[in-house]
């Protein structure tokens, strides 16, 4: 795998964490498609209490995934992509070790048919 900067392991964990709960994907998905929205507008659309959502926004947040910004007496909540893509990265890097894996694999698989005598793994 590629090296990663100190502190990105845990940067990947906070936000699987947080991805983890369903309800904290939806407010994700909400957010991105409002683009910003208070906690009081979020929890008009999701079957939890307002108190509920600002609990999840904080997770969110704490795993860099939302900002809230005052505005007035409202905070509002905005998605910050920029973990997301590091997860996305961590992600892609995996896919690319196993892809590697599975592609030696097949070599190995394939050279066994063609000839039961020649097939050894490296």
């Amino acid at each position: 795998m590629t090296e990663e900067p100190p502190g990105a392991a845990q940067a990947v964990d906070s936000v699987l964490g947080a991805l983890a709960d369903p309800t904290r994907r939806q407010l994700l998905d909400l957010l991105a498609a409002q683009g910003e929205a208070t906690a009081t507008t979020l929890a008009e659309r999701l079957p939890v209490s307002r108190q509920a959502v600002v609990k999840h926004l904080a997770v969110l947040d704490a795993a860099g995934l939302v900002s809230g910004s005052r505005v007035g007496r409202e905070v509002r909540y905005t998605v910050r992509p920029a973990a997301l893509d590091a997860t996305a990265r961590w992600m892609a890097s995996l896919a690319t070790e196993w892809d590697r894996r599975l592609a030696n694999i097949k070599r190995v698989a394939e050279a066994a048919d063609r000839d039961p005598n020649s097939a050894r793994p490296d």
